[in-house]
């Protein structure tokens, strides 16, 4: 009998990261320079000796699978281990794909029983953290619990964000709020659940609804041993541009709790250009970095201020980069000024051009949910042509060329977006 089968929810769109989770599923955005955010879940189960794991893919999943692979950058791969990518089933008619976290598992019931595990924990593979999974477990199964929940204490303006439970003295949740618009608690989901198998399979079976959060765990608190298991530790929803720039930042400040050296964290190396075959990062003579992270394959003669920039970035001379996240081998020309940016990969920014200017209180127009603070965000393989000048809250969009910048002057909060040409 296997003891714990991990089963990973990895289909999210990631519609709240814009352009960002555009063409790829969220976990597999990029992260600190050379990882993916799904990474940090992975080494957690591989840290915590987990060595089956299936992962649950639905959006745009192929740079996810191929970033997986066989699973051998977290040493899942063997007769006894392994990483099982576990597609919506298709088929029999249009609802095939699922429809919510509950309905995800239950599609791969028979991969459960495959493994015949005494328990599962079920994990998401969308936020930044560092979790004993094997103390999870011992708390759990001290407790008896039908249902442990991975919980940790938030502010109290962000509980509308998350599954909120009231609990006993003992721990014991006793009552359970999805979401809630006024909060009795501020004690989170952090979207981790350990169930006993027979308990899982028995509620999936009999609740005919689709989440976790909205039906299999108010039903269970009713009727079960439904346990918190408290964490302290650094652990961050990178769901929105605000909180993804943030939780890279973080990496720049040692006090921030986020240590990926300390963590053991591992990513697949073979990739983006073969990460291992890239030569060093070179800082010419006269450039600076200055509380920077810099991947290999950098060549920087420009300046570089509290930023995170991925294998393969140029920086020429004069060019100044602070304040943001840039992917992989992006060029910044000569002159340019990148302030408070993301950059997706393979960005060009032309010489001279400016990007993060102007009064960061305009939200962008188009999308002002996803981007009110002040952040410019740049998609995959745009250019921004030379001497052009973006405001704060702007979104260029993927493959977006000179030809659709109507002008020099990008206003703050508008998106430029990609032509469509005509045959």
């Amino acid at each position: 009998m296997n003891p714990t089968l991990v089963m990973l929810l990895a289909g999210g769109a990631g519609s709240r990261l814009n352009i960002l989770g555009a063409h790829r599923a969220k976990p597999a955005v990029p992260f600190g320079g050379i990882y993916r955010i799904i990474d940090f879940t992975m080494s957690n189960a591989m840290n915590s000796g987990l060595n089956t794991v299936g992962v649950l893919t639905q959006y745009k999943p192929l740079s996810l699978m191929e970033h997986m692979g066989t699973g051998a950058p977290w040493d899942l791969i063997g007769r006894t281990r392994g990483v099982n990518i576990l597609p919506p089933r298709t088929g029999n008619k249009n609802s095939d794909w699922y429809k919510g976290t509950a309905d995800a598992v239950r599609q791969n019931i028979d991969f459960i029983e495959s493994n015949s595990p005494k328990r599962i924990i079920i994990l998401s593979g969308d936020h930044i953290y560092k979790m004993d999974y094997e103390a999870l477990i011992a708390f759990h199964e001290q407790k008896k619990a039908d249902l442990t929940i991975g919980m940790m204490t938030v502010p109290w303006e962000d509980t509308r964000s998350f599954g909120i439970a009231i609990t006993g003295d003992d721990g014991r949740v006793v009552d359970w709020e999805e979401k809630p618009e006024k909060p009795r608690n501020n004690l989170a989901s952090m979207g981790i659940y350990v169930f006993d198998t027979d308990y899982l399979l028995d509620a999936l079976r009999t609740q005919p609804k689709h989440d976790f959060g909205h039906n299999i765990i108010p039903a269970a608190i009713k009727n079960d041993r439904v346990f918190a298991y408290p964490f302290t530790g650094y652990w961050r929803d990178v769901g929105t541009i605000k909180a993804y720039w943030e939780a890279n930042m973080d990496l720049l400040n040692p006090d921030s709790g986020l240590n990926l050296d300390a963590w053991a964290l591992r990513t697949k190396v073979q990739e983006e250009g073969r990460l291992g075959d890239r030569p060093p990062g070179f800082i010419a003579s006269g450039a600076t970095a200055k509380n920077c992270k810099l991947s290999p394959g950098c060549y920087i003669e420009g300046h570089i201020e509290n930023s995170i920039l991925s294998p393969g970035v140029i920086v020429r001379k004069n060019a100044v980069v602070r304040d943001s996240v840039v992917m992989h081998n992006c060029h910044i020309n000569a002159g340019a000024r990148i302030d408070h940016c993301i950059l997706d990969k393979n960005v060009c920014i032309g010489n001279d051009a400016e990007l993060g200017v102007g009064a960061g209180d305009t939200p962008n127009q188009e999308n002002p949910d996803h981007l009110w603070n002040g952040l410019t965000l740049v998609g995959k393989s745009a250019f921004v042509p030379p001497r052009c000048m973006v405001g704060k809250n702007s979104i260029v969009h993927p493959a977006a060329g000179a030809a659709d910048f109507k002008t020099k002057q990008i206003a703050p909060g508008t998106t430029v977006r990609k032509s469509v040409e005509k045959n």
